[in-house]
C-alpha cells in the first residue's frame, strides 16, 4: 500500500470514526478531537479543523499537521489550542500512538470525575482493560498549555488508556477501528462500573489474576473492532 493509499484510508475511517461518535451521542457541540498518524515516524498526523461538527467532517476537511511544528498552526481552519497541545504532543512524543481519540462520553466522563476514578475490574468489559489504564489528576482547565500536553504524554506513559480526572478519556491505539473500539468499550465498562456502585452495595471485585487472564482473553477478539466499525459505518446518512 502505497503512502497515498494509506492517508486516503485514514481520512475514510477517521471521518467516520466522528460522525458514529456523533451519532452514539458522544460529540461534544463542535469541540473534541481525534487524530491519526499519516507517516512512517508517525511525526505528521491528520486532525479535525477548528470547530467543526463531527457530523459533517469529511475525508477531505481533515488537516495534515506536522507535531514537531514550534509554532501553533493559524488561521481560520487551524485546530485550536487544546487540539493542538494534547494531539500535537501525544504525536510527537509517542510515535506508537498511531491513532488518539479523546471524547467526553458521559459515562467515561462521570468516572473521571470521582474522587478514586479507578476502573475496577468486576466484569468482562471492565476487565478488558486491565493493566492497560493510566490515570492523569492534575486537572488544571482546559488543556491548552504545552505543559498540559507533556503531563499527559508522560501520564500515559506505555498504556493505551488515560482517565483525564474531571476531564474525559483518551484512546491511543493502532488503527482507528480498534481506537473506537476501546472507546466503545470503555463507556461500556464505564457505565457498568458506575450503576454498580450507585446501588451502594459492596463491589464483587475479580482477583488480580483473574482480570489479568480476562484482559489477556480479549486479544483473541481483537478481530471485532473491524467488524463493529464497518457495521456502525454502514449505518451513516450520506454527507
Amino acid at each position: 500500500m502505497t503512502p497515498s493509499d494509506t492517508e486516503v484510508r485514514l481520512r475514510r475511517d477517521l471521518a467516520d470514526a466522528f460522525r458514529i461518535c456523533h451519532a452514539l451521542g458522544w460529540s461534544e457541540s463542535v469541540g473534541n478531537h481525534f487524530s491519526a498518524a499519516v507517516s512512517a515516524d508517525g511525526q505528521d498526523f491528520l486532525l479535525n479543523a477548528k470547530w467543526q461538527h463531527f457530523a459533517t467532517i469529511a475525508p477531505g476537511d481533515l488537516l495534515r499537521l506536522d507535531s514537531r511544528s514550534e509554532a501553533v498552526p493559524d488561521g481560520p481552519d487551524a485546530p485550536d489550542a487544546s487540539a493542538w497541545c494534547v494531539h500535537g504532543t501525544l504525536h510527537r512524543r509517542l510515535p506508537d500512538a498511531r491513532v488518539v481519540l479523546h471524547a467526553h462520553s458521559p459515562y467515561a466522563t462521570a468516572l473521571a470525575c470521582l474522587a478514586n476514578p479507578k476502573l475496577v475490574p468486576i466484569d468482562n468489559n471492565t476487565a478488558r482493560f486491565y493493566g492497560r489504564t493510566a490515570y492523569d489528576l492534575s486537572f488544571g482547565g482546559i488543556a491548552d498549555a504545552t505543559e498540559e500536553g507533556e503531563r499527559l504524554a508522560d501520564a500515559l506513559g506505555d498504556k493505551s488508556v488515560l482517565v483525564m480526572g474531571n476531564h474525559g478519556i483518551t484512546i491511543v491505539e493502532e488503527t482507528v477501528a480498534d481506537a473506537f473500539e476501546d472507546l466503545y468499550f470503555f463507556e461500556k465498562a464505564a457505565r457498568t462500573l458506575v450503576l454498580a456502585r450507585s446501588t451502594g452495595e459492596p463491589l464483587a471485585v475479580l482477583s488480580d489474576a483473574v482480570a489479568q487472564n480476562t484482559a489477556d482473553g480479549w486479544r483473541a477478539y481483537r478481530g471485532m473492532a473491524e467488524k463493529h466499525f464497518a457495521y456502525l459505518r454502514s449505518t451513516l446518512p450520506p454527507l
